[in-house]
């Protein structure tokens, strides 16, 4: 899996991708690169072992039989004495000629990407943090993310997910990532643009820096940065804002990148990118990867799961007196 410090394992994540994706080899070589705890955490539902991947997998590729998947990069820490993480992500594009989650066929064409957290010790893969881009994947058929959310939140098991700390488990990895400097700049930045200072953005992105952000989004430069950082802190103005893992890596042919897994949590409080404040309780998971060059942040790429955090905002478990007094009006 790895060379003496790991240098293999983004070849080994890329294989894994290979091996679901491509190989379709979704029985004896998924469960053979899976520890039977694998914890699963895919930002709509808590799964358990080879199966909850098997289960993600059968239901996008039921809707997209040809979908086919690139390893766009994969950034890693660790060391195979304790085990690796590596934050990877993907871009995946098929059609849609299969009935599922999806609805009738549209045979319309899809482009998405998906991120996750991975982390592997002796070969085997014991806990990951997913996320697709549902709106993303909603708007290319033609269907308002909101209203896919609450018919799909109507039958799926409340006890597991969409994912939330209240349903968590804990898992054997305990790390935080590396201490490179890159992760730490970059971590930095996202706490400073979330506790309001948004004048940072001009500060320390490049003017003319690519953008992907989700629903497809492709922004380039300050402003389209901006753009999307104050509509997410403005939907949960109180929410917390976490960041729990951060990497930074200085790799031979590569800029400078870095990688973060991070959580806002609380109150739908504010007008911003989920509209109408209800007042519910929301978790949103999210991962983020950077490029720097001379300039500043050069390219980011940052995705949640839209569908995820309206499937929060339409469950009545989460409803708070402001969402109330919405639904009185």
């Amino acid at each position: 899996m790895q060379g003496q410090h790991g240098e293999d394992y983004p070849a080994f994540l890329r294989a894994m991708a290979e091996t679901l994706w491509t190989e379709r080899a979704l029985d004896a070589g998924l469960v053979g690169i899976c520890h039977p705890q694998l914890i699963h955490r895919q930002a709509q539902a808590m799964g358990f072992g080879a199966g909850a991947i098997r289960a993600e997998a059968v239901e996008l590729l039921a809707a997209l039989p040809d979908l086919a998947v690139r390893a766009e990069d994969a950034i890693c820490s660790g060391a195979p004495r304790i085990g690796l993480l590596g934050s990877q992500r993907l871009l995946m594009q098929g059609s849609h000629d299969g009935a599922g989650a999806f609805g009738a066929p549209s045979g319309r064409r899809l482009r998405f990407r998906a991120m996750a957290d991975i982390y592997a010790k002796d070969g085997r893969i014991s806990e990951i943090w997913a996320l697709r881009d549902s709106g993303a994947i909603l708007r290319q058929l033609g269907l308002r993310v909101s209203d896919w959310a609450r018919e799909r939140a109507a039958w799926l098991d409340p006890e597991g997910g969409p994912f939330h700390p209240g349903i968590d488990q804990p898992g054997p990895y305990t790390g935080q990532g590396n201490g490179n400097h890159w992760g730490m700049a970059f971590a930095a930045l996202l706490e400073r643009i979330m506790a309001a200072g948004f004048s940072e953005i001009p500060a320390q992105y490049d003017p003319a820096a690519r953008l992907a952000y989700p629903g497809g989004v492709a922004a380039q430069g300050p402003a389209g940065a901006e753009r999307f950082w104050f509509g997410l802190r403005a939907a949960f103005p109180d929410a917390r804002f976490v960041i729990h893992h951060r990497i930074g890596r200085e790799d031979r042919l590569l800029p400078p990148r870095a990688a973060l897994r991070w959580s806002l949590s609380g109150r739908h409080s504010g007008w911003g990118a989920f509209g109408r404040p209800t007042g519910a309780e929301v978790h949103v998971m999210g991962i983020s990867h950077a490029e720097f060059g001379p300039s500043g942040l050069r390219r980011e790429w940052t995705l949640y799961d839209e569908a995820a955090v309206w499937m929060q905002i339409h469950d009545p478990r989460h409803a708070a007196p402001l969402a109330r007094a919405v639904a009185a009006e």
